[in-house]
């Protein structure tokens, strides 16, 4: 069950939230005593625990918000994937007045890195926390939401019985419109590169390739399409003869094998078959991939906004963000080529 609110005593209780505020911290002056019976009455019908570190910040007692990961992932190099976001988190965090502290030290013995030890939560230095990575414990997340701990993540984040607060790149658009791009210049005929990675982020770059093709009434028959991953010689074979002339890829390393296993059937890209990419690529030259980039650096500096609105008014309602992907135009998406 989802921790009571303020704002669920201040409704129970028929009276304002900032009358709530009052007699839950003790300021009771000029308050009428029936109005302060109903609010006792109602927080202890509802169970509702005042929040510290909410009252903490209130009374100015503390600026501080955390960064967690579930996995270590905080960079060592400017081209480390997580290194735009954590640039934006500190950066904004700075621009607001409030002091940052990583929390690195949660590993344990199994390589996994944990918010609660021995019933603890590791977190509540921090007024709220910013959780990033991967690999996510969704048991955590759903404790930290059932206590009430304020925090938001980045990336989106399903867990049964609990509404995550997220910021969420939007994939399902960006993919969307790079099979809009794609028929826009006459392709009818595409191909799907299916990782075989089951998360969020991916479902949502499925969603959206799915949405285009069945809008805009083109054809995919690939395995992909039908949810199964990688990249398989029998595929391969019926690509390169096949009516297909456009591939949208997962990722860069499926990109690859495909540029690869092209070139031994005597095929190039883009001249025979368009690739585009669902994840950001390099630059090297020959190598740059038409492709979805996800704004890292915006993407932290909204985390923070986000947190920030959380802990100055920790009784409003969670809400997720979605942020706009760009696509960047590379070197391997062109008209149908000869195989059309």
């Amino acid at each position: 069950m989802k921790a009571p609110r303020q704002s669920d005593v201040a409704r129970l209780a028929g009276v304002s939230q900032s009358a709530v505020s009052r007699v839950v911290s003790g300021d009771i002056d000029r308050i009428p005593e029936e109005t302060q019976d109903r609010i006792r009455a109602a927080v202890k019908e509802l169970g509702y625990v005042p929040n510290a570190a909410a009252r903490n910040l209130r009374n100015k007692s503390n600026r501080l918000l955390g960064v967690h990961t579930f996995e270590s992932v905080f960079p060592h190099a400017r081209e480390d994937f997580y290194f735009e976001f954590l640039l934006g988190i500190e950066e904004r965090a700075e621009e607001i007045g409030y002091d940052l502290v990583l929390f690195t030290s949660t590993g344990t013995s199994d390589g996994r890195r944990r918010i609660y030890r021995d019933g603890t939560n590791r977190l509540n230095l921090a007024d709220g926390t910013v959780l990033l990575g991967a690999a996510t414990d969704r048991e955590e997340l759903a404790r930290l939401w059932h206590d009430g701990y304020l925090f938001v993540h980045i990336g989106r984040r399903e867990v049964a019985g609990a509404d995550i607060p997220c910021i969420i790149p939007d994939y399902v658009s960006a993919a969307d419109r790079i099979v809009t791009s794609l028929a826009d210049r006459g392709h009818r005929h595409l191909a799907y590169l299916r990782s075989g990675i089951e998360q969020e982020a991916y479902a949502d770059r499925r969603t959206g390739y799915r949405n285009a093709i069945e809008r805009l009434g083109l054809q995919d028959r690939s395995p992909g399409y039908r949810g199964e991953p990688g990249l398989t010689e029998e595929w391969l074979g019926e690509l390169a003869s096949g009516p297909e002339t456009a591939v949208v890829a997962e990722n860069i390393g499926l990109a690859e094998d495909l540029r690869t296993g092209l070139a031994a059937r005597g095929l190039s890209i883009p001249a025979d078959v368009s690739v585009a990419v669902l994840e950001g690529s390099g630059d090297e030259p020959g190598h740059r991939w038409d492709c979805l980039v996800i704004p890292r650096k915006e993407i932290g500096r909204i985390a923070i906004d986000a947190l920030v609105t959380r802990v100055e008014n920790p009784d409003e309602e969670p809400v997720s963000q979605l942020v706009a992907c760009d696509l960047v135009a590379g070197e391997t998406v062109a008209a149908p080529g000869k195989k059309e």
